[in-house]
């Protein structure tokens, strides 16, 4: 479930947003980007328990984490509420290896200026984000004419996350910041399983088993 938390700016919720009913068809666009949609970690989004801190309107943070086909739909978008600072919490399924983030915004002064992102640091908000160092931060391209910029990452710092943290700290002077794509690139695995649990497990359902199977093998004499 993706939350709202604007408490830390003061400021109550007091406009919505209109989103127009722009239709798009960008099937034709596919062929040319098939490598960044193979590395694509759309799927692997914990999507349900992403969190958006300081967004104008409920689950607008986690719309942006969108499909590569849908990345210049503008009709899903975020835009911050009390100022111009948001964070995004996005949580996978398994383990990453983070190589890249990518970012559209419309031009102008609600784009994004800064973006500091945080491996497996589920507890920033908006009262330690400044304080707590970034596991990278970039300085972010003013003017990409609607198009996606890619930001590459030290893949080294990013290897084995199980979150994401996304603080976005300064635009280019805007009341509010507004992003109508977030893209995450890079690997995939599966969490291991501790076999010690995994025995537990099959342990505490002897239900499972076939009981008198059991009995019968620690009963017997082996000469």
């Amino acid at each position: 479930m993706s939350h709202c938390h604007d408490e830390a700016h003061g400021h109550a919720h007091g406009h919505g947003h209109g989103h127009g009913g722009h239709d798009h068809d960008h099937d034709h666009d596919e062929a040319p980007d098939s490598g960044l949609v193979h590395e694509s970690l759309y799927q692997k989004i914990d999507h349900d328990n992403v969190v958006c801190l300081n967004e104008a309107e409920a689950d607008s943070g986690k719309s942006v984490l969108k499909p590569w086909h849908e990345k210049m739909d503008d009709t899903k978008f975020v835009e911050s509420d009390a100022d111009e600072q948001l964070i995004l919490r996005i949580p996978f399924t398994g383990l990453v290896k983070l190589k890249s983030i990518s970012i559209r915004a419309e031009p102008g002064e609600s784009a994004p200026r800064k973006m500091k992102a945080f491996a497996n640091k589920d507890d920033l908000d908006f009262d330690n984000a400044d304080s707590t160092a970034a596991t990278q931060e970039w300085d972010l391209v003013e003017d990409t004419q609607g198009q996606i910029a890619e930001y590459s990452t030290r893949v080294a710092k990013f290897t084995s996350i199980r979150s994401l943290t996304l603080f976005f700290n300064e635009n280019f002077g805007g009341d509010t910041t507004k992003i109508t794509f977030i893209g995450l690139k890079g690997e995939f695995s599966e969490f291991k399983r501790d076999p010690i649990i995994t025995v537990y497990e099959l342990q505490a359902n002897p239900a499972d088993h076939k009981v008198p199977g059991i009995n019968d093998i620690l009963g017997h004499q082996i000469d």
